[in-house]
């Protein structure tokens, strides 16, 4: 089979395509398609990145991706590397994942809090029944509905303040030029694979769970009004972050690609 670089050069002459025209299709810099033209792997930001950009720059030009992804590996990635675990989209990932099973123990807390408060009133009201008018029952009756509905609103406004303290902001300040793909709730695409200039910095997201992609450490995250710095690293680097585990690093085969 021919050399994987040589394979897309030829098919984009024949096709006479400039590098411009294939980077506005694709969306990847031209620089990138250059380095996988002339097999500079090291010019690119990981495995994860060339195998992706060769699917993509290949189905652009009507080539099969999955055969020069496959040469890619067996030629480039040492046994073991990323075999153990396929790629799988972020979304499957989670639904992957086991759950917890049964109510949590806060839960269980709350219901019996609810449950001591409820036997407490009925004693109350069989307590007071036989030395009290009509009217004082109906009176206490009364004020212990009201206590009732204040506590169910204090539960309910308990529920949404716990809601709304799980979800973190998140915004990027690059210091050098870095890709960054940026993944929110539900696998919901927030940036999609885009290179961001130092200086200029991005909006606030706010999810409850992020995953992103850099493809080196020039930028600084601050994670709920918090400045946090990226490992130094010469291969793409992916973290997790949720209020309740923070910031954590992605295995290499798990890093996000927004492809």
């Amino acid at each position: 089979m021919p050399e994987i670089g040589a394979t897309l050069r030829e098919a984009r002459m024949r096709a006479r395509i400039d590098v411009s025209e294939i980077e506005a299709t694709t969306k990847i810099r031209a620089k990138y398609l250059r380095a996988l033209e002339n097999e500079e792997w090291s010019l690119l930001p990981g495995p994860t990145f060339v195998k992706s950009f060769l699917r993509t720059y290949a189905q652009a030009l009507g080539l099969d991706g999955k055969a020069l992804v496959e040469e890619y590996r067996l030629s480039q990635e040492q046994p073991g590397d990323g075999i153990a675990e396929p790629i799988v989209p972020s979304g499957e990932r989670r639904r992957g994942r086991s759950t917890p099973s049964g109510p949590s123990r806060g839960y269980l807390i709350a219901v019996g809090a609810i449950l001591g408060v409820i036997v407490l009133l009925v004693v109350l009201i069989v307590a007071g029944g036989g030395s009290k008018s009509p009217s004082s029952s109906s009176t206490q009756t009364s004020s212990h509905h009201n206590a009732g509905g204040s506590h169910h609103t204090r539960g309910a406004t308990g529920t949404s303040t716990s809601a709304a303290s799980s979800v973190v902001s998140l915004s990027l300040h690059p210091t050098s030029l870095v890709y960054v793909c940026l993944l929110g709730d539900g696998g919901k695409v927030l940036i999609p694979g885009l290179e961001l200039q130092p200086g200029a910095a991005s909006r606030t997201y706010h999810a409850k769970r992020f995953e992103i992609t850099l493809g080196n450490s020039g930028v600084t995250m601050v994670i709920d009004g918090t400045p946090r710095t990226v490992t130094p690293s010469s291969q793409a680097i992916g973290y997790s972050i949720t209020k309740a585990h923070g910031r954590r690093v992605l295995a290499a085969g798990r890093l996000p690609t927004c492809q």
